[in-house]
């Protein structure tokens, strides 16, 4: 499948790495090729410039937003929060048209320090704000609530444990359920919350989430829902 990947961080590089060993044709997206190429030292978290992880994943191309999203016939945005509706606009509404994406993206805002808080939460969600942004785009949002190390692999972790999907679309919600099952995400480790309203709800994991980085200090980690089974 030809997949575009929007974000050049370690979350996109994960999944663009992921992707590309899963034999798929994938084009990471980013704002300026010539700068992000031009990178140099490693990032927060002690990964190699994105030049590097490129020379190893030969395969991947680097290219413009509009260049990924007309690529691929899926899409994900493993984009910041700040920088995710700008990135889709510099994509282009034709080439955003009718496909899925898969939004990982979540509105942290770090204007005031860490821990973060959230640029929208309650009544909105920023899963919300792209769907309403491109109405033609099929977005659902999803592996928002988790490293990107245990998106690509859950299997690290030796017990059931969840992820939350929502989305307008029945069908698009399908397409990215195999997408994470060939991850090796159980089916009935994806519950489908319903539409995209819902991102709000997922959204604000991450104060939490972040909280429990933080107490923790080891990003590998991910909730269990735990159900009561229904008496008889």
């Amino acid at each position: 499948m030809k997949i575009g990947v929007f974000g050049t961080g370690v979350v996109g590089q994960v999944l663009a790495g992921k992707l590309d060993s899963l034999g798929h044709q994938v084009v990471l997206g980013t704002r300026d090729v010539k700068q992000s190429l031009s990178r140099e030292g490693h990032d927060g978290i002690g990964r190699p410039p994105l030049k590097d992880w490129l020379a190893a994943h030969p395969k991947v191309k680097l290219a413009t937003f509009a260049e990924a999203a007309a690529h691929g016939s899926l899409l994900v945005n493993a984009t910041s929060g700040s920088g995710a509706l700008h990135a889709l606009k510099l994509a282009g509404e034709d080439h955003l048209n009718g496909k899925v994406m898969l939004d990982i993206s979540n509105p942290l805002d770090f204007s005031q320090g860490f821990p973060p808080s959230l640029s929208v939460s309650n009544t909105d969600s920023l899963g919300e704000q792209i769907q309403r942004a491109f109405p033609q785009l099929k977005v659902v949002k999803g592996l928002n609530t988790l490293t990107c190390f245990l998106m690509v692999a859950p299997r690290t972790l030796p017990d059931t444990h969840h992820i939350f999907l929502c989305g307008n679309d029945a069908g698009a919600k399908g397409e990215v359920r195999t997408l994470l099952s060939s991850f090796g995400w159980a089916k009935e480790e994806m519950i489908d919350l319903g539409d995209i309203t819902n991102a709000r709800g997922t959204e604000q994991l991450l104060p939490i989430w972040v909280r429990l980085y933080g107490a923790m200090q080891n990003p590998m980690f991910n909730f269990k829902v735990v159900v009561v089974p229904k008496q008889v």
